[in-house]
C-alpha cells in the first residue's frame, strides 16, 4: 500500500484540484461574464427609456432593468448553489460517489451547452443554465471532499484547500472574458468547457472510489486504478468498527452537549444534530458572512460602473482586478494548516490533563471561525467606502474571507458532527443559508429603487450583522473551556 497507494493518492489529490479549480465554483466570476453578456446585448431589450446617461466606445450604458435581470439569475444560481446541496449530499450518501459525480457531469455539460448557444434573444435560457451549472459544481466538490480522508493528521488541510481551489474557479470566467475581448467567442469557450466533461468522467472511474473513502482508512485500502469493485466487505466492517470507536470519542451527541450524565454512547440521529444549538449557531455564522458574499458579487458590475462614472474601460480594469484576486486556492490551505497544527497542540494538552478528544477538535476551530468573521468584518468596511482604488483591498480581503468562510465551514461540520451524517448536515446547512441568500435581491433593489444607488445604511445593517457572528466561535470556546474544567462530563 505505502509504494503504490501514496502516488495514487496524489494524483487523486491533484486531479481533484484541478477539478474544482477548472470547473466547480465558476459562478463567483459572475461579474466578469456579465461585462460579456452586456456586450452581447443580452436582455438590452429591457432597457429602452430606462438605459441612463452613461455611455462610452463599448455601447454599454447604465440600464437598470438590464442590471436586475443580471442580479436575478445571480440570485437564483447562488440560491441552487446551496439549496441543491442538501438533496445531492442526500444522493451522495445514499447512493455513493460514481452516481453523485455521474448526475454531476449530466447537469454541468448540460449547462455547458445550454451557455453556449444562447444569444442574445435567447437569453432568457441563463435561468435554466446558471443554476444546472451550479448543481454539477457543487456536487464535484462534495465528491471531492472526501479525499481528505486519505490524508490523515492533515485531513482539515486538504478539506479547506478544495473548497479554496472551488472559489478559486471563478477565474475561468475571466478567462473566457479576456479571450473574448481577443476575439474568441463565447461559444467556443462553453464548447470547450463541455468537451470537459470527457475528462470528468475518465476521473470518475480511474481515480476515485465506487462507493465513500471512509475514515479513518481501513488497512490495505484501495480504490480506483487499485480496485475496480472498491472496498471489500472486511475492510468496510473494519471501517464502520474504527469509524464507531472515533465518533465515541470525537463526536458529542446533543443530550452530552448538557453536562451531566453522558455516559451513553447510542448512536444519534441525524435531526438530534440538525436541531442543536452548535448547528444553528453555525447556521448563522455562515447565513450572514455568506449574503454578504454573495450581495457584493451580484452588485458588483453594477457598483464599479456607478463608482467609474460609466468609464466602461475602468470598469473593464477592476472587473479584471477583480477576478485575478479570486485564486483563494493559495489562501484556504493556511486556514487548514492552523486548524490541524491548533489540533495537535490540544492533543498533547490533552494527554497531559485526560481532556475529552472532542473538546480538543473543537477548539482547533475557534480561531479559525473568529478569524473568518474578522476578516468579513474588514471586507465589508473597505466595500463601504465608495472610493474606486480602494476596491483593489476589498477584493483582496474579500477572497480570503471567502476561503476562510467555505474552508471553516466543511472543515467545522466534520469536527463537530459524525461523518456519517456529513453530506446531510453539508447539505442542510447549505440549503438553509441559501434561502437566507434570497434576500440579496430585495436588497439589490432597494439600493436601486428607494435608496438610490447609495448602500450606506445597507451596508451598516450587514455590518452589524457580522458582529452577531463573532457570537458563534465564543459559544464554542466556552464549550471548550468547560469541558477542560470538567472532562469527566464527557463520555
Amino acid at each position: 500500500m505505502a509504494g503504490q497507494g501514496l502516488p495514487l493518492h496524489v494524483a487523486t489529490l491533484l486531479t481533484g484540484l484541478l477539478e474544482c479549480l477548472g470547473f466547480a465554483g465558476i459562478l463567483f466570476g459572475w461579474p466578469s461574464l456579465v461585462f460579456v453578456f452586456k456586450n452581447e446585448d443580452y436582455f438590452k431589450d429591457l432597457c429602452g427609456q430606462d438605459a441612463g446617461p452613461i455611455g462610452n466606445a463599448t455601447g454599454q450604458a447604465d440600464c437598470k432593468a438590464q442590471d436586475e435581470r443580471f442580479s436575478l439569475i445571480f440570485t437564483l444560481g447562488s440560491f441552487m448553489n446551496n439549496f441543491m446541496t442538501f438533496p445531492t449530499g442526500y444522493i451522495f450518501d445514499r447512493f455513493k460517489t460514481t452516481v453523485a459525480r455521474l448526475i454531476a457531469i449530466f447537469f454541468y455539460t448540460t449547462a455547458t451547452l445550454i451557455i453556449a448557444f444562447t444569444s442574445a434573444g435567447s437569453a432568457v435560457l441563463l435561468f435554466l443554465a446558471m443554476p444546472m451549472l451550479t448543481i454539477g459544481g457543487i456536487l464535484f466538490l462534495i465528491t471531492n471532499l472526501q479525499i481528505g480522508n486519505l490524508f490523515g493528521q492533515h485531513r482539515s488541510t486538504i478539506i479547506t484547500l478544495y473548497n479554496g481551489a472551488f472559489d478559486s474557479s471563478s477565474a475561468v470566467f475571466l478567462i473566457i472574458k479576456l479571450l473574448y475581448e481577443k476575439g474568441i467567442s463565447l461559444r467556443a469557450s462553453f464548447i470547450f468547457l463541455s468537451v470537459c466533461s470527457t475528462w470528468h468522467v475518465a476521473r470518475t472511474f480511474l481515480l476515485m472510489p465506487r462507493g465513500h473513502i471512509p475514515y479513518p482508512l481501513p488497512p490495505n485500502y484501495s480504490y480506483g486504478l487499485c480496485s475496480g469493485n472498491g472496498t471489500t466487505k472486511e475492510e468496510k466492517e473494519t471501517a464502520e468498527h474504527e469509524n464507531r470507536e472515533l465518533q465515541s470519542k470525537e463526536v458529542l451527541s446533543a443530550k452530552e452537549e448538557t453536562p451531566g450524565k453522558g455516559q451513553k454512547q447510542e448512536p444519534r440521529s441525524f435531526w438530534s444534530y440538525a436541531l442543536s444549538r452548535r448547528f444553528a449557531w453555525h447556521l448563522v455564522w455562515l447565513s450572514v458572512i455568506q449574503l454578504w458574499h454573495y450581495l457584493f458579487i451580484g452588485t458588483l458590475n453594477s457598483l464599479l460602473t456607478n463608482m467609474a462614472g460609466g468609464d466602461m474601460a475602468r470598469v473593464s480594469t477592476y472587473t479584471n482586478a477583480f477576478a485575478f484576486t479570486q485564486f483563494g486556492v493559495l489562501c484556504a490551505p493556511w486556514n487548514g494548516l492552523l486548524m490541524d497544527r491548533l489540533k495537535q497542540k490540544y492533543q498533547k494538552e490533552a494527554r497531559k490533563t485526560g481532556s475529552s478528544t472532542l473538546a480538543v477538535a473543537l477548539c482547533s476551530t475557534v480561531p479559525s471561525l473568529a478569524l473568518t468573521s474578522l476578516l468579513c468584518l474588514g471586507f465589508a468596511l473597505c466595500a463601504s467606502v465608495p472610493v474606486l482604488p480602494l476596491q483593489y483591498l476589498t477584493f483582496i480581503l474579500q477572497v480570503i474571507s471567502r476561503s476562510f468562510l467555505y474552508g471553516s465551514n466543511a472543515a467545522f461540520l466534520t469536527i463537530a458532527f459524525p461523518s456519517e451524517h456529513f453530506g446531510k448536515l453539508f447539505g442542510l446547512v447549505m440549503a438553509l443559508s441559501a434561502v437566507v441568500s434570497l434576500l440579496q435581491f430585495p436588497i439589490f433593489t432597494l439600493i436601486k429603487g428607494p435608496l438610490q444607488n447609495d448602500p450606506f445604511y445597507v451596508n451598516v445593517m450587514f455590518m452589524l450583522a457580522i458582529l452577531l457572528t463573532f457570537v458563534h466561535p465564543f459559544l464554542v470556546y466556552r464549550e471548550c473551556h468547560s469541558w477542560k474544567e470538567t472532562p469527566c462530563a464527557i463520555a
